[in-house]
């Protein structure tokens, strides 16, 4: 665990809301306010407080959330069961998620696929829910267009 990136504030958040949010992705529909912590999206993006507060600095700090021995194991859980949920109803992202939502789903992707360009999972959900596009706006943070 690295301290430096204060990953705990990710657990505190998910703790006590993390059954709901995994029952919300098996029935195929986000009704709750998670998405910030369980979805995270490079710093720069999101406006909102929430944004800011749950957005990672850096690919490094990407890569140290996917360590985490709870949260990576989370975000790993977290994606599949939107790519199952997309395959058993055949529905997009934006069904899923609501739009705005799906575009931080998006985004989120786009991170941890180039922090982990070896995990399947984040690769085959943009291939499944966005045509293997990756978020331009997270790339652009990143320098990477």
């Amino acid at each position: 665990m690295t301290p430096e990136y204060d990953l705990e504030r990710f657990v505190s958040a998910q703790e006590g809301m993390y059954d709901d949010v995994l029952e919300e992705l098996r029935r195929g529909r986000k009704s709750g306010h998670w998405i910030w912590f369980i979805f995270p999206q490079i710093a720069g993006l999101g406006q909102s407080a929430m944004s800011q507060r749950y957005a990672l600095r850096s690919l490094e700090e990407a890569r140290a959330y996917l360590a985490h021995p709870v949260l990576g194991a989370r975000l790993r859980e977290c994606a599949e069961l939107v790519l199952e949920a997309g395959e058993r109803a055949g529905g997009s992202a934006e069904e899923i998620f609501g739009s705005l939502d799906a575009k931080k789903v998006r985004s989120s992707m786009t991170l941890f696929r180039l922090a982990a360009p070896d995990e399947p999972v984040f690769g085959r959900l943009l291939d499944r829910f966005y045509g293997g596009a990756m978020d331009e706006a997270t790339l652009g943070i990143l320098g990477i267009r």
